[in-house]
């Protein structure tokens, strides 16, 4: 790495201190209760849940859920009780528990392929609901999956490619939606290598012979862009970053595998103090090579749908190397690495009354579908039913984010339409549309929004619902919407 001045890590990302006293006491009955128990690689049972606390603690969680982490496997797997734990550690810890106890009993006795997949994935989001007011309960269980999925080699075939499946279906898009993406990348590769080793071992000789190729180009890149920014006094780090090979796999998959059209199998990434200096950072390294303008992606001013920021660029130099450059802020490679668990939205709230309740407040937009997740679980405890198949397609779906003429953000499943955008603000708006304009455009109803889009609806009172607007529908939400309100003549 060429480093200018080294830019201090946010003060809530300082690593922590020995364990407490509760820690310690945690830890001690967790290995009384798990004594004599062993994994399926014959090493003591008690090793998994210590692994679980320890990424927990990098991940830098609280107290009370790196405890839970600890203890998480105790319900299920020895004599210890809910009350032991609800009467040692507290409530907050016990809830947590007991949620990741019930995720966990999602997967039992479900050995069909065929079958295992749908039925886990409607029974998970179940519980998730039933166990949604408080997200930790979902960070628990990716520290659990992470570990197992990194000792997935001491179980028989046909058990690792069925938590290998289980793992690229639910658990890494579970934390892309968390924004993670460092366990994103970590849980789709050891995934991937298990479902499908031949396409995995030969994509990643491909990386790695790439980088060899590539690496003497990138260090002379590096250089030339470190002597710049040096000379503008601009505070910086700048590093390589490589392709994951389940990211390549499904890049290619859209390239009809075309490697000519992969620009980022190797990148340069750049961290700078603040908003301002990414900009001019990336104005400098225009000035320095020439930029592939189509290639030019602001995901600060616009954020990916998991509230990813970056600025990204593709560049062409001197002696026709194409590279690409991600350039962000310390706090932006932190939460594109670590998501909602390393998110200061998250850890000033720890010491709250509603945050010991499992409530976090002011979401950043990308994760309101928490808040989604915590209203449903509100609506079961009240006896009403939950939309199971709307929070499935916002939890396991691709999502776009477009906005009002006013900057409101709306997200909205990929391949919505103006009229799902339109139910989706009011139905009294989404009855009466004549039209639409995008991006300050006229456009028409059947045009697929995306991301980023400006959306401005044209309504009349004089307009009413038409059957025919099914055709013009993506999202459940808007159909049923529709239905309600089409005149008795036309009800379907």
């Amino acid at each position: 790495m060429t480093t200018n001045k080294k830019i201090e890590e946010p003060k809530h990302l300082e690593k922590k201190h020995e364990d407490s006293e509760r820690v310690k006491r945690a830890i001690k009955i967790a290995t009384k209760a798990h004594e004599g128990q062993l994994r399926k690689s014959g090493e003591p049972y008690i090793n998994h849940p210590l692994a679980v606390k320890k990424i927990l603690e990098e991940w830098n969680m609280d107290e009370d859920t790196v405890i839970a982490g600890i203890l998480h496997d105790t319900i299920e797997d020895t004599d210890l009780k809910l009350e032991d734990i609800k009467k040692e550690f507290g409530e907050s810890v016990a809830f947590l528990v007991d949620g990741v106890t019930k995720l966990g009993q999602v997967r039992k006795n479900m050995d069909d392929l065929d079958t295992y997949l749908p039925e886990t994935k409607d029974n998970f989001l179940r519980l998730m609901v039933a166990t949604g007011n408080d997200i930790r309960v979902l960070i628990i269980k990716l520290a659990d999956r992470l570990h197992n999925a990194r000792t997935l080699s001491a179980l028989p075939p046909d058990k690792q490619r069925k938590i290998a499946l289980e793992t690229l279906e639910i658990f890494a898009p579970l934390a892309d939606r968390l924004n993670m993406g460092r366990l994103r990348v970590e849980l789709a590769d050891i995934a991937f290598s298990y479902v499908d080793p031949k396409r995995y071992d030969y994509l990643k000789k491909l990386i790695e012979e790439n980088n060899k190729l590539a690496s003497r180009a990138l260090k002379q890149i590096e250089d030339e862009v470190s002597e710049l920014f040096k000379k503008e006094k601009l505070e910086f780090e700048i590093s390589g970053r490589v392709k994951s090979v389940y990211s390549l796999h499904k890049k290619l998959a859209k390239h009809n595998q075309n490697m000519g059209e992969i620009y980022d199998l190797t990148a340069l990434r750049i961290i700078v103090p603040d908003v301002t200096s990414c900009y001019l950072a990336l104005g400098l390294l225009h000035s320095l090579y020439t930029p592939m303008n189509e290639r030019i992606k602001d995901y600060i001013a616009k954020p990916k749908q998991n509230g990813y920021q970056s600025l990204h660029t593709t560049v062409i130099t001197p002696n026709k190397k194409i590279v690409e450059f991600q350039i962000r802020t310390r706090e932006m490679h932190q939460y594109a690495e670590r998501g909602l668990a390393a998110s200061f939205y998250y850890n000033e709230q720890k010491l709250t009354e509603n945050y010991k309740q499992g409530k976090i407040e002011h979401l950043p937009t990308n994760l309101l579908w928490i808040t989604e997740l915590q209203d449903a679980a509100a609506k079961l405890k009240e006896g009403k039913k939950v939309d199971l198949r709307k929070l499935r397609l916002n939890l396991f779906a691709d999502k776009i984010f477009v906005y009002t003429p006013k900057g409101d953000i709306i997200d909205l499943p990929k391949g919505s339409l103006p009229l799902d955008f339109a139910f989706r603000l009011h139905s009294e708006i989404g009855g009466h549309v004549v039209g639409v304009k995008i991006n300050g455009n006229m456009s028409n109803l059947n045009r697929r929004l995306e991301q980023g889009d400006v959306v401005e609806i044209l309504t009349s009172k004089n307009q009413t619902p038409k059957v025919s607007w099914l055709e013009k529908i993506f999202t459940s939400h808007a159909r049923q919407k529709l239905r309600q309100i089409l005149p008795k003549d036309q009800q379907i």
